[in-house]
């Protein structure tokens, strides 16, 4: 049975008196695996809202299959619901699938072949058998125990709470159970997050082995260098948005080819345009009925005059059509693009203990259990390991906001910034402008200005906070650690939300400069570019693991 394709057409949505969407099209058929990427708030998770019919819009229209799966980010179950709820939900396709081959079956056995309704039923068992074939309904148990094997669940009883669960793990069980049901058209917003390597790659290898559409938002670049058939930018482009063939690394090179086109062709449209505003203007002066004759032109003027004016004319309105037509039709000033501009992302310190901080034998019970660390004043360590290694506690422990046993000692007035997953601030109505300038003070605002840092438009500078992105409000957070750089800068999972552009930029920042930086990261593109120190955490165990990072190499 074909598989049916995904359809969008003119589709336009307007979001607190916004427009996010304006007028795009897309065709993904089976095969393809397209990745969304761009900016924060320009439009990625509203389009695959829209595509999955979560939200409709303003105009346009999609077509999409019947049973296509979207990747919510709040899982459509009560928190007493169990986890054998949920795969019962993900296996009912399959299971019917069975049950009416089962039932077609004992009809066909019973009807005789010469009587007229047994070629109808023929025909329906062939139709069943087609969609039963394409989900791969007979190996819907055994799948179901490998994805859930495979995205870290495994171990997990089935009568096990949705409310026991935290939040990274109901994530990985509303998306094992769309692998379970492998849908026509799958859209996923940000599929990685809170996978550890081995989830994460055990998902991109059953996401290539869809057969299907496959949609997905996502900021990590590794996944989308390791599916992708096809990128869609949603950045402002001269013909946005843009679809480029290939993965994330194909995409990198022809990104900066199509914008230094886009900065050449606006550029000599303008002058083109200054040109022939000139041309109809001073022309037009030459000619113009009442102006006098010079004594130059005085000899000879009458027999010259009707044909000299009339070739000026003409001149005259040339020039004046192409200028309307050029008008009309001229692209758009390509928009200054958003560049991670700070300074140094932590600030030295004066001379003390070498170290910042210093761990012995520190344990946060269920939580952290490490033999010893030391952060010097000019470190780069990344904490890697898996979903419940201990990362963020890590963090928060060096940070002082987590109280542990063990020793722990702190240089005095040590200066610490943390980044944290989550970024809420107390009061959502207040502007981004006022947020930044009540966080920090009118004169650190005014001597570091929030548009100075790369990290916001301009346009979103008078919006309520409670109604940015996640990924704004992420850069928001980041914007008020760097424009006062502290002695020791803690950031926990930087680049989720981010986008993939302000990734690359923070990663290049983060290398060099005074200070001490402590990153927690599963990022595998950041990781394997990272050339300071690694300490890898075990869940459930009591010693470290420490090793150099390998080389920087080339993208």
């Amino acid at each position: 049975m074909p598989q049916p394709a995904l359809l969008a057409h003119d589709l336009v949505r307007d979001l607190g008196g916004r427009r996010v969407l304006d007028g795009i099209s897309l065709t993904a058929s089976p095969g393809h695996r397209i990745g969304l990427i761009g900016e924060n708030g320009v439009g990625k998770s509203t389009l695959l809202r829209v595509l999955a019919g979560v939200d409709e819009p303003d105009s346009g229209s999609v077509t999409r299959p019947v049973d296509l799966g979207f990747l919510h980010q709040e899982m459509p179950y009560d928190a007493d619901s169990t986890i054998a709820a949920v795969l019962d939900e993900a296996l009912r396709e399959a299971r019917e699938d069975l049950a009416a081959l089962d039932r077609l079956g004992e009809e066909l056995a019973r009807v005789p072949e010469d009587d007229p309704g047994h070629r109808k039923l023929l025909d329906a068992y062939g139709r069943r058998l087609e969609q039963a074939q394409d989900r791969e309904s007979w190996d819907a148990d055994r799948r179901a125990a490998l994805v859930l094997d495979g995205l870290g669940l495994g171990a997990f009883g089935h009568d096990r709470t949705l409310g026991s669960l935290s939040g990274g793990q109901r994530g990985r069980l509303a998306l094992a159970a769309l692998l379970v049901r492998r849908p026509s058209a799958l859209l996923l917003d940000e599929p990685t997050n809170h996978l550890d390597d081995g989830a994460a790659v055990f998902l991109e290898e059953q996401i290539r082995g869809l057969p299907g559409t496959v949609v997905a938002a996502s900021h990590d670049r590794a996944f989308l260098d390791a599916v992708c058939t096809d990128l869609i930018d949603l950045d402002p482009a001269v013909d946005s948005p843009v679809r480029h063939g290939g993965n994330y690394s194909a995409y990198l090179s022809k990104k900066r080819a199509e914008r230094e086109r886009w900065e050449r062709r606006y550029a000599e449209e303008q002058e083109e345009l200054a040109e022939l505003r000139h041309a109809a203007g001073v022309t037009a002066h030459r000619v113009a009925p009442d102006r006098g004759r010079t004594d130059n032109e005085k000899m000879g003027y009458g027999h010259r005059a009707g044909r000299v004016q009339n070739q000026i004319s003409r001149r005259v309105r040339n020039a004046t059509r192409r200028l309307e037509e050029l008008e009309r039709t001229q692209v758009d000033e390509p928009p200054r693009p958003l560049r991670f501009a700070a300074g140094d992302l932590a600030t030295r310190t004066e001379e003390g203990p070498r170290h910042l901080v210093s761990l012995h034998d520190v344990r946060v019970p269920g939580r952290l259990a490490l033999d010893g660390l030391e952060v010097s004043a000019t470190d780069r360590l990344l904490i890697t390991g898996g979903n419940g290694a201990g990362k963020s506690t890590l963090l928060a422990v060096l940070a002082g906001r987590l109280p542990a046993e063990g020793e722990v000692r702190r240089r005095r007035r040590l200066t610490v910034g943390l980044l944290t997953q989550d970024t809420v601030f107390v009061r959502p109505g207040r502007t981004v402008r006022d947020t930044y300038e009540q966080s920090l003070g009118a004169q650190q605002a005014e001597k570091v200005p929030l548009g100075s840092l790369g990290l916001m438009h301009e346009t979103d500078l008078d919006k309520p906070v409670g109604q940015l992105s996640v990924g704004q409000r992420r850069r928001l957070a980041l914007a008020l650690l760097v424009a006062r750089p502290p002695q020791l800068l803690l950031l926990d999972e930087p680049t989720n939300h981010l986008s993939p552009a302000l990734c690359d930029e923070l990663e290049a920042a983060l290398g060099s400069g005074p200070g001490a930086i402590v990153v927690a990261s599963h990022d595998r593109w950041l990781r394997r570019r990272w050339q300071g120190r690694e300490l890898r955490l075990e869940p459930g165990r009591d010693r470290r693991e420490e090793e150099a990072a390998p080389a920087c190499s080339g993208s």
